[in-house]
């Protein structure tokens, strides 16, 4: 056999043993086969890993790429399910109130006239810089006071429910619109009562254990079963009435007040009006000189 011949037959051999390998056959530049492999990449002897070919790692020349998944998606969190819910609001600790006394009636206009107590108790309205005054020259007395609060005015000051109880005094329902509850039907009385004790529940977690009627000093009998049918088993009325709400000077206010009160007394007064902040200094200095001590409405009746 000529030596051509051996030639074209090593070349035919190498040939069918690529082909056999499943490459596809290509000619270098130099002459040289190459294999193609069928995605394409063209591998040239020696410069390139064939196991790259191959590698679900290989990511075509632009470095490895991320692994496969071995198990089921994990699922995308959704905007909603990765918002931060905001851990809800702890609702309000219900202040502790003393027992009453056993004979205490259904409707107090004062409380024992044997003791030294008085209650001085507030209609809770107006302007919450009078009623925050008002209440811290009471605290640097040591005086309790009883605020009745209208509804509305918890509408428009909420924080001054916290800030009565905080400072040791007592919160009472005083309906929420102010109305002349007398002359209301009984569910229009009942609604009047209701609204004020659900804001008094949200704001500070206990209606509170006073109802007061509002523009009268007394409850008709409809207005207490109204009351009674709301959770108020006792109404708060009162024996002294200094009509500060008829704004008299700081003076006359307190001449009123101090002519009148005795041991038991239940004075009715006003937050809103300047002359009751002028006059109270003086109202609490008097009491302290008569041996006479301001408590809250339950205090005085415990």
């Amino acid at each position: 056999m000529t030596a051509d011949r051996r030639t074209v037959l090593r070349t035919a051999a190498k040939l069918a043993a690529l082909t056999a390998a499943g490459g596809f056959v290509a000619a270098c530049q130099d002459g040289t086969p190459r294999r193609t492999d069928p995605g394409g990449l063209a591998v040239h002897p020696g410069t390139v890993d064939p196991q790259h070919t191959t590698d679900p790692a290989w990511n075509g020349g632009e470095g490895p790429a991320s692994p496969a998944p071995t198990g089921p998606a994990e699922p995308q969190p959704t905007a909603t399910a990765a918002a931060t819910t905001a851990p809800p609001t702890a609702p309000p600790t219900p202040p502790v109130l003393p027992p009453l006394a056993p004979s205490t009636p259904v409707e107090v206009a004062y409380g024992p006239r044997t003791g030294k107590n008085v209650a001085l108790t507030f209609h809770g309205s107006g302007d919450p810089k009078l009623a925050t005054t008002l209440l811290e020259i009471a605290e640097q007395r040591g005086a309790k006071l009883t605020v009745m609060a209208v509804g509305s005015w918890l509408d428009q000051q909420p924080q001054m429910a916290r800030r009565v109880l905080d400072g040791g005094h007592e919160l009472g329902n005083h309906t929420q619109n102010h109305l002349n509850i007398s002359a209301m039907s009984p569910d229009q009385a009942r609604a009047e009562i209701a609204q004020c004790a659900d804001r008094l529940q949200r704001l500070t977690g206990s209606i509170g254990r006073w109802f007061r009627p509002s523009a009268a000093q007394y409850a008709t009998p409809m207005v207490r079963e109204q009351a009674k049918g709301v959770g108020y088993e006792h109404v708060l009325s009162f024996d002294v009435d200094p009509r500060d709400y008829a704004d008299p000077t700081a003076a006359e206010l307190q001449r009123r007040v101090l002519g009148s009160v005795r041991g038991g007394s239940v004075v009715a007064l006003h937050m809103g009006h300047q002359c009751t902040l002028d006059a109270l200094p003086a109202i609490l200095d008097g009491l302290a000189k008569a041996g006479l001590t301001p408590v809250t409405a339950s205090q005085l009746c415990a």
